[in-house]
């Protein structure tokens, strides 16, 4: 069975977003942060394309449930009522209380029975606010399998490296066995992607988080030295690592877990995930596991997560292994 419908329903809710939030992040008063009991930034943004694309997906497939990152709850008190004020501008045919409900079917809790869709609205809220790269990220999932992904990447240009004044702005999507894609914000041109083709660690790229220096960089770095790679880490914020990955840019995405009882969000992943396997690339957790998407709104059965163009993945699975042995020996 093929998902064209909800493929389609995906790539348009997604495009539409990333078309918004690509003028949204020009405008002062759509990066004005609120933070979450958790301490992380959210934005009118996030909160924005969550209500469009759970409207659009839940006219198109009401039957289908939505597992999405955030809640309205954020909105309460004098300064939510500024942002719901923001919403209703920019939701005109939506009261604020219709608005709220659109934000909130997203708190389906998932697992490994039927199909639903998960969402992060803006993944990399912090690159947002910075002005560095974010993205949309769309998964649908059945059965607790990963079936569809579609990634909107505004900021995100034709070569990863090149800071310049390049064309930039794509929508990358992935159907289970159908391989992965990029689109074109600017011109709607489709290609496909694959993975880079290195069988030598010593060629690889990795990419890693711009946002988590400090223990993360210090891992990553013995994981380098260990595979004798030499090139400079691309780093930036958001599944657009993924993106950059898939299409074959980099050749390595290291995610450690940051302590031993975090435990990663699906939406997180769930869309990357998928886009990079059908690009030839090999996902797992960082022992080896494969990501689990079936246990509820986190990936309960797996730490950290290791993404790779699938040809050296045992290698960086032994460099990571034998370093994390070091560092519990030392402990």
């Amino acid at each position: 069975m093929g998902f064209e419908l909800e493929k389609k329903a995906g790539i348009d809710a997604v495009t539409k977003a990333a078309r918004v939030c690509a003028r949204m992040r020009e405008e002062p008063e759509f990066r004005e942060a609120l933070h979450k009991t958790d301490g992380s930034p959210v934005t009118l943004a996030d909160f924005f394309v969550q209500a469009l694309i759970n409207e659009e997906l839940t006219t198109s497939f009401p039957e289908i449930p939505i597992v999405a990152e955030e809640t309205s709850l954020c909105l309460e008190g004098d300064c939510g009522e500024k942002l719901r004020n923001h919403l209703s501008k920019l939701l005109p045919k939506k009261n604020p209380d219709e608005i709220l409900r659109a934000i909130d079917r997203g708190d389906n809790e998932g697992g490994g029975r039927g199909r639903f869709w998960t969402l992060d609205p803006i993944d990399g809220t912090r690159g947002f606010l910075a002005k560095r790269q974010y993205a949309i990220a769309l998964a649908l999932i059945e059965d607790g399998e990963v079936v569809l992904g579609v990634l909107g990447c505004p900021e995100l240009g034709l070569d990863t490296r090149d800071g310049g004044s390049q064309e930039k702005g794509f929508v990358f999507f992935a159907e289970r066995g159908q391989g992965s894609y990029q689109v074109a914000l600017s011109d709607g041109l489709q290609t496909r992607i694959s993975v880079s083709g290195i069988a030598r660690t010593s060629e690889a790229v990795m990419c890693e988080s711009a946002a988590t220096p400090g223990s993360s960089y210090e891992f990553s770095g013995k994981i380098s030295r260990l595979l004798d790679i030499t090139a400079e880490p691309v780093r930036m914020d958001s599944q657009c690592k993924y993106a950059v990955l898939a299409r074959g840019d980099t050749s390595i995405y290291l995610r450690p877990s940051p302590r031993k009882d975090y435990k990663e969000n699906i939406w997180d992943h769930a869309a990357g995930y998928i886009i990079v396997r059908e690009a030839g690339g090999t996902v797992t957790d960082s022992s080896g596991k494969p990501l689990d998407f079936s246990v509820g709104r986190k990936l309960h059965e797996n730490k950290g997560v290791l993404a790779t163009n699938g040809v050296i993945h045992e290698a960086v699975l032994r460099a990571v292994e034998k370093t994390v042995s070091k560092k519990s020996h030392k402990g």
